[in-house]
C-alpha cells in the first residue's frame, strides 16, 4: 500500500511513508532527469524489500545504514522535481520494475569501477550501474553494459 507508515530511524525522524521514503531513495540515489533510473533504483529497493537479507519495508530498506545516500532520509529534496519523481514512486509501488532489473539489489555510479568477481551487471541509467551478485563462475558481464535511456517512457 502506498501510504503506510514506516517507522522512523533511532535518531527521532518522524515516521514516512512507504511513497515518501521511495520518493527519497529515487530522488538522492538516480539521475533525476531519467525516469528509467529512477525506477531502476525504485526496483532495487522493492528486491531488496522481497528478500529475507534486508528489512521487509520500504522505508526500512531505505533507511538502513551505509546503503543508500548519506542522509537519504533527513535531507531537503528541492521540490522541482517532486512531480515527476512522485509519479514514478507511485508507479513502482503499484508494481512497475524496471524490465532489465532482474533480480538486482545493488548499484552504484555508473563511472565507479570496482574489482570485484562477484558482480553481474544488468543495465546502466540514470547515472547509476545496476547488477546482481553472483558466485564469479556464474558472473557473465563483469563490466557496466553502455547506458540505456527511454525503455520505461511515460
Amino acid at each position: 500500500m502506498i501510504l503506510t507508515a514506516c517507522g522512523g530511524d533511532s535518531s527521532g525522524f518522524r515516521r514516512k511513508s512507504s511513497l515518501e521514503c521511495m520518493e527519497r531513495a529515487m530522488y538522492f540515489e538516480s539521475n533525476r532527469s531519467s525516469r528509467d533510473g529512477m525506477i531502476a533504483v525504485g526496483s532495487v529497493v522493492m528486491n531488496r524489500v522481497a528478500s529475507s537479507k534486508y528489512p521487509n519495508s520500504v522505508c526500512g530498506v531505505v533507511a538502513q545504514k551505509n546503503q543508500f545516500a548519506p542522509g537519504v532520509m533527513s535531507r531537503k529534496m528541492d521540490s522541482r522535481s517532486a512531480p515527476m519523481i512522485r509519479s514514478a514512486a507511485i508507479s513502482v509501488l503499484r508494481g512497475e520494475r524496471h524490465p532489465y532489473i532482474a533480480q538486482a539489489q545493488f548499484f552504484h555510479t555508473a563511472t565507479y569501477r570496482a574489482n570485484y568477481n562477484n558482480m553481474h551487471y544488468v543495465l546502466t541509467t540514470g547515472g547509476n550501474a545496476f547488477y546482481e551478485r553472483r558466485r564469479p563462475e556464474l558472473v557473465t558481464r563483469p563490466r557496466p553494459l553502455p547506458p540505456l535511456e527511454g525503455v520505461t517512457g511515460r
